[in-house]
Formats: structure tokens, sequence, C-alpha cells
């Protein structure tokens, strides 16, 4: 079994405060856990009881990606909330630097709805393995590509004809009032 790359050491500061006003403030704690990379979160409404969709997500990235993700998050939230948000290695300024970038991959509310699991993926696999194949994923995909641009085409083919029938028309009424009337020419 592979490790995730990169993980990444978080820490978090949080300062005691004084019991009482005569001994100094403690020491500051710190606590270390570490981050593996790349992270997704699925955050889900515990109220709209949304908690299995996002499991069965969760579970499809992580039979189609497997160790090429370094953890998948459950996140319980209430408000009607469902997104699904990546955190991968950005290029850092030098070597010794880790930065990371976050991304909505999908946000019910902005997205109009809950994703398909081919988006879902081809989104994850875009930022985490671009080259990467994901066999009837994208070949549905490319065919719903596909018959989307056939359809915009052929809608901008019927607009086409009917701004020339409309063109057509106008010319045939203004030459009929033309014909009609001499003495407005």
């Amino acid at each position: 079994m592979t490790e995730p790359n990169p993980s990444v050491e978080v820490s978090s500061t949080q300062a005691k405060k004084p019991q009482s006003t005569t001994t100094p403030p403690k020491a500051e704690v710190t606590a270390l856990e570490q981050v593996h990379l790349p992270r997704i979160a699925i955050k889900f409404c515990t109220q709209c009881r949304w908690m299995l969709r996002a499991a069965y997500f969760a579970q499809e990235l992580l039979s189609t990606f497997g160790t090429d993700l370094g953890e998948v998050a459950l996140v319980p939230v209430t408000g009607g909330v469902f997104t699904v948000t990546i955190w991968h290695a950005a290029q850092a300024a030098s070597e010794n630097e880790v930065s990371t970038q976050e991304t909505l991959l999908w946000d019910r509310k902005r997205d109009d709805g809950f994703p398909e699991v081919k988006v879902l993926k081809s989104r994850v696999r875009n930022i985490i393995a671009p080259k990467r194949d994901l066999g009837h994923t994208d070949r549905a995909l490319k065919k719903d590509k596909e018959e989307k641009e056939k359809e915009e085409k052929e809608k901008e083919e019927k607009e086409k004809e009917e701004k020339e029938k409309e063109e057509k028309e106008r010319k045939e009424m203004s030459q009929q009032v033309k014909d009609k009337c001499e003495d407005c020419a």
C-alpha cells in the first residue's frame, strides 16, 4: 500500500488563560496533526438527511482514486449545505515550503443541485491527475458534451434561419408597400 503524497504538518496554537492574576500566564500549547493531501471534505446537512448521499460520493471517489487521495472527510453541518471541497498541494516559492490550495468542486446552491458522480470524479481528476483516464466516465462525459454541442449548433442554425426568414418577410412587406403606392417612392 502506498502512502498518499504529500503530508503536511499543521499546527494550531491556543494560549491558556491565567488561572489567577498572581500567577504568570502559562506557555502556549501547540498541537500537531498530519494532514494528507489531497484532502476532500464533503459538507452535508444533517437536518436534510444527506449523510447517505455524502457517504456515497465519498465511496465513489475512494473507489476510483484510491491512494491518490490523502483523505476524504464527511463534515456534518446544518442549513441546507452540500459542498465538496478539495485541498491540494500548490506550487511553492521554494522547495522547503509547502503550500495548499483550496478549491470548491461543488456547491449545491451555486451549481443548482447535487452533482452527478461522473462530473464530480472528472473535477477531482482535473486537479489531482489531469492526464488520468477515467474510462467509461470520460466516455460518458464526452458523449454528453458532444450532444450538448450538437444541440447548441442546431439551436444556432434554427435562430439563423428564423432571422433570415424575418428579414425576407420584411423585404417582401416593404416591396409590397412600394408596389402599391407610387407616390411614396
